[in-house]
């Protein structure tokens, strides 16, 4: 049985400092494969460092690194993808155990969940963040992973030639996640260490506009989703608050047969209309994001899916 082709993605924006390192560290772990990297408008001499460490250099100049990924699963023809960070923060060594975990459990994915015992790898505000999301993910889809934001994965091919890549920026780890979920993709996940980022390297991650930004995926995915769940509530709490404000009417008019107040009653008319509209809504969404899953199902398994021992 031949071997797979496997390729390593790194996206890279200013990684001068430690992109030969990478490069070095994935040839190391995984000698057959090819190390695609692509730069994203960088300032530095990461083009120069990675052509001369020997890598297949690309490059996407739209900013964010949504958009770097779509660039690369569009142009690379590979068996088994490991993507990961340019800054030397994710181990190498890891690689071999999760392709080998990929390809043995047939997966489509396999996530490198973050163990760090260096206080400055992970900054205190990204730990309680990453919780947070993660629990957030849980509660609205039914399931996660331990760590949602992990940017060291294994695809395989059929992973990557179905996965539409919407994002622009660091949500993109989210949305892999939830198109994995959804599409009840087989994936698992594999503790892998995590390191502080060698000096001259710096986080491109904004604790509070990255923060808002993987936020308003994840309300944005759960909306399409999971449209019945979402006008359902919006319809549930409009009706709940009508109810409210119609007690006192209805009390009034027992008591005196009249409707002295015109406005809260013709309010309390117009929020129940919008309730019944949000659920009809959610309803006909729904039947529309079944046959959209359904597409999606099927171009997923129109491609081969990863041979086990090879």
């Amino acid at each position: 049985m031949a071997s797979p082709r496997i390729a390593v993605l790194l996206p890279c924006y200013n990684e001068e400092a430690t992109v030969a390192k990478v490069i070095a560290g994935f040839r190391k772990a995984l000698p057959g494969a090819a190390i695609y990297v692509y730069d994203n408008n960088s300032r530095d001499r990461t083009v120069e460092k990675a052509r001369k460490a020997g890598a297949i250099v690309g490059s996407e100049r739209m900013q964010g690194k949504g958009h770097v990924v779509r660039r690369m699963f569009a142009d690379i023809e590979a068996d088994v993808y490991v993507m990961a960070d340019g800054d030397l923060t994710y181990d190498p060594k890891a690689a071999p155990a999760m392709v080998r975990r990929l390809l043995n459990d047939r997966l489509d994915m396999v996530v490198g969940t973050r163990q760090h015992e260096e206080k400055q790898a992970y900054r205190g505000g990204h730990v309680i963040g990453n919780r947070l999301f993660t629990g957030l993910l849980a509660r609205l889809f039914g399931r996660s992973f331990s760590d949602i934001f992990s940017g060291y994965r294994v695809f395989s091919r059929r992973f990557v030639k179905s996965f539409p890549v919407l994002s622009e920026g660091f949500e993109i780890e989210t949305e892999m996640s939830v198109h994995a979920l959804e599409l009840r993709m087989p994936v698992d996940e594999v503790v892998t260490a995590y390191g502080s980022r060698p000096e001259g390297s710096e986080s491109k991650l904004s604790t509070f506009r990255d923060g808002w930004r993987i936020l308003r995926t994840i309300l944005t995915l759960y909306r399409v989703e999971r449209p019945v769940l979402f006008y359902g509530a919006i319809g549930a709490l409009l009706l709940v608050a009508a109810l409210i404000l119609a007690i006192p009417l209805v009390i009034t008019y027992l008591d005196t047969g009249l409707v002295p107040r015109f406005p809260t009653a013709i309010l309390v008319t117009g929020m129940v209309i919008v309730a019944v509209l949000c659920g009809f809504a959610g309803l006909i969404l729904d039947t529309v994001t079944r046959g959209r899953r359904e597409m999606r199902r099927l171009a997923y398994l129109a491609l081969p899916g990863p041979e086990r021992g090879a």
